[in-house]
């Protein structure tokens, strides 16, 4: 019989099931090995407590502190025997503060004997606010000396206290007790870095490094653990992504080189501007990778308006031209519709393919969405299968069964991060061999987060913004303190239609029954009081707007949940000039080009994310006229929702907002979003701050691959790469 391995060992069995449960169940811990690799968030040094001053409401805090003062009070209540209800009120300070803890009813006997003024301990609770004051109710607490000073000593071993990442079912003290009770085992942790790497860059060894995050004795046994565990989870990550890259490369492609005097010269012999040279040097690239014979997986990151689309147009001729058929996907039907307008505006009588009329050189563009009628869906399925159609450009529904291509060459996936993988592996399995890829995304990726998250493709970037671009003003409008600032904004949109201009009114809801506040499990924040009302709707604005500020103008809603049908007429009456001004939700985040637009209004800007604003912005100053941004927010000046605003008007730089909203944000919500949801495997790996381990692991980890692709001589790193990468993250790579 198989001796299980000591880290995989289920702890059930080595802390009992109660346990067991609650780990699995609130922090996903299922092994000894998930216990060992759960990390100390921080750690507090026995002579220096934690701020009381700086306690967050509303979270779980755990403080090291003394009792100064333990009151018994006794109250009258109809609930309590004989009338007379308990409440104790303990008052604790760390030097930095106060802060009360209450303990009522039953609960106050076993605290009245034990926390009598002087005891330190550590107190853990969900800090709230009482009175103007702050709190722990019922809080539970592990004492730093008492009877037994030995035992209390034994578990706080050293000088430095872990606190964990906790729930309120598990306090850090207790998470600390049960990696004790695993902590023998990290001996038989097997090292997944090859040991001329770990030598080579004096990275102490894993069971070593594990001792040390878990029960470190100095600062510099912290420091010495975290550069080791930071290289494992780079490494691991990076060799993953090495293989992927390694066995793509594998794999055979129809090379797909442009021929001379076709499709794609015949388009761009018409373009009425030059390319930018930013434009050429990654068409380029892409025509490098188009030409061999294993498939492109290229990232093409791009500005909103610095002409990825063309970019990806002249790729899709370049295939046509080959003899293949090209496919794009977008993540909403709008999107989709926009994209076919818009490319077969620009390929004029060259997407007039078989009809009279149509250039010589010339093929179909189809359009495929979910919403089509049967007769236009049968047509456009028969151009596919036929070849009759060279391009085609679609939602989700180019994915399904039913659409059979007749040599799909290339796939351009629009806005990956809304695409789920699943979906872009089902669509590359449409090819007779591997279609080429292009990824596009609007939303700039610091270096590192590209080279983490969408490390399976080659990464291009068109940084300059074409000719004719005009620059964007952005501005924050303080609506609670400074309402005049408001009353102006409307005027700027009035000033902007009456120059022949157009505007966008951008809002968080769309304000019909579904979508009532009330209904909504999420707490308010308590940034701000504005945080407490419903987020603006679109419907609401809208006619508040056209009856008041804006009387007199030709306003119009756009949102989600309108017909596919009526969603395209308001986009087509806004493009013509028709609408003066368009009152919206996000759906014009992606992809809506109208040059005419050049003002645009972010109400409740505060709502949306940094990334998302500076997509919204890139809808206007598409054209020869100036773009003006205004964020409209009630929060207080001080507030970090405040300063993120700021920080988005000071800037147009995408990759520069990137950094700044991954530095606000956790990674892990970065991370998990750009990849479909799959849950971050990074522990300790900070993506901004560990550029460089990051890079140099890529470097180690594709020599590692291409000398060794199965990685048959380091049983540890085959080992630690099935452990480490969770089994949805797992999925990601394997589909890429």
């Amino acid at each position: 019989m198989d001796l299980v391995p000591a880290l995989e060992e289920p702890l059930k069995k080595v802390l009992g099931p109660a346990t067991a449960k609650v780990m699995a169940e609130h922090l996903g811990l299922h092994t000894v090995g998930d216990l060992l690799h759960h990390y100390p968030r921080r750690y507090e040094e026995r002579g220096q407590l934690t701020h009381l001053a700086d306690l967050p409401l509303d979270e779980h805090a755990t403080v090291v502190a003394q009792v100064a003062d333990a009151r018994l009070l006794t109250f009258s209540s109809p609930k309590a025997p004989r009338g007379k209800g308990q409440r104790l009120e303990v008052t604790i300070t760390d030097g930095s503060g106060q802060l009360k803890l209450v303990f009522f009813g039953n609960g106050v006997h076993k605290p009245h004997k034990e926390l009598l003024p002087g005891t330190r301990a550590l107190f853990a609770g969900k800090v709230s606010v009482f009175n103007r004051r702050l709190q722990l109710a019922h809080p539970a607490y592990e004492l730093l000396r008492g009877e037994d000073v030995t035992e209390t000593v034994d578990t706080w071993a050293g000088a430095l206290i872990p606190l964990y990442p906790a729930t309120a079912k598990l306090e850090s003290w207790k998470i600390a007790k049960a990696v004790q009770t695993v902590l023998p085992s990290a001996q038989e942790a097997t090292d997944p870095l090859p040991e001329s790497l770990r030598a080579g860059r004096g990275l102490v060894p894993l069971p070593e490094a594990l001792l040390k995050i878990h029960r470190p004795h100095t600062k510099a046994d912290i420091e010495d653990a975290r550069s080791r565990l930071k290289w494992d989870e780079a490494f691991v990550l990076q060799v993953a992504l090495a293989r992927r890259r390694h066995a793509d490369a594998q794999l055979p492609a129809v090379a797909r080189k442009p021929k001379k005097d076709g499709l794609l010269s015949a388009f761009d012999a018409k373009l009425p501007f030059t390319l930018t040279e930013g434009q050429q040097k990654v068409s380029k690239e892409i025509f490098d990778d188009l030409a061999t014979e294993h498939p492109m997986h290229r990232l093409l990151q791009g500005e909103v308006g610095s002409g990825k689309t063309m970019v990806a147009l002249r790729a899709m001729l370049a295939v046509v031209d080959a003899g293949g058929q090209a496919a794009m996907l977008a993540p909403t039907e709008v999107l989709a519709q926009q994209h076919h307008r818009s490319i077969t505006e620009m390929m004029g009588e060259l997407a007039e393919g078989g009809m009279l009329g149509g250039a010589e050189h010339s093929t179909k563009v189809v359009l495929l969405t979910g919403s089509m009628g049967a007769a236009g869906r049968r047509q456009a399925l028969l151009d596919l299968v036929t070849g009759e159609a060279g391009i085609v450009i679609g939602t989700h529904a180019l994915i399904e069964d039913k659409v059979q291509f007749h040599d799909l060459g290339l796939v351009v996936v629009d806005e990956q991060h809304r695409f789920g993988v699943e979906q872009r592996d089902a669509l590359r399995g449409k090819g007779k061999q591997p279609p080429h890829l292009l990824v596009m995304t609007a939303t700039p990726i610091p270096r590192t987060v590209a080279m983490t998250v969408f490390g399976d493709l080659e990464t291009s970037v068109l940084d300059q913004l074409p000719a004719g671009r005009s620059p964007i003003a952005s501005h924050v409008v303080p609506a609670a303190d400074k309402p005049h600032f408001l009353s102006r904004a409307w005027e700027r949109v009035r000033e902007e239609v009456s120059n022949g201009h157009q505007a966008y009114v951008v809002c968080p809801r769309i304000g019909d029954e579904d979508d009532d506040p009330k209904k909504s499990k999420k707490k308010p924040s308590p940034e701000d009081d504005a945080e407490k009302r419903p987020p603006l709707a679109v419907l609401d604005v809208a006619d508040q707007l056209a009856k008041g500020p804006l009387q007199g103008l030709k306003v119009e809603v756009l949102h989600g949940r309108m017909p596919p049908d009526d969603k395209d007429a308001v986009m087509r009456r806004f493009a013509a000039g028709e609408t003066d001004v368009l009152v919206a939700t996000t759906v014009i985040e992606v992809g809506v080009n109208v040059p005419n637009a050049t003002a645009m209004v972010i109400m409740d800007a505060d709502r949306f994310g940094v990334s998302q604003l500076h997509q919204l912005r890139g809808r206007v100053g598409r054209g020869s006229a100036a773009g003006l941004c205004l964020l409209v927010t009630e929060m207080a000046e001080a507030s970090p929702a405040r300063q993120r605003l700021t920080s988005v008007a000071s800037t147009l730089d995408g990759f520069e907002l990137s950094r700044i909203d991954l530095e606000q944000r956790r990674e892990g919500d970065v991370l998990g979003q750009a990849q479909s949801g799959a849950r971050t495997s990074l522990r300790m790996l900070a993506v901004i701050d560990d550029e460089e381990i990051i890079a140099e692991a890529r470097d180690e980890a594709t020599a590692v691959v291409a000398s060794d692709p199965d990685l048959e001589h380091l049983p540890g790193l085959r080992t630690a790469l099935q452990a480490l990468l969770d089994e949805e993250r797992e999925q990601y790579l394997d589909k890429g």
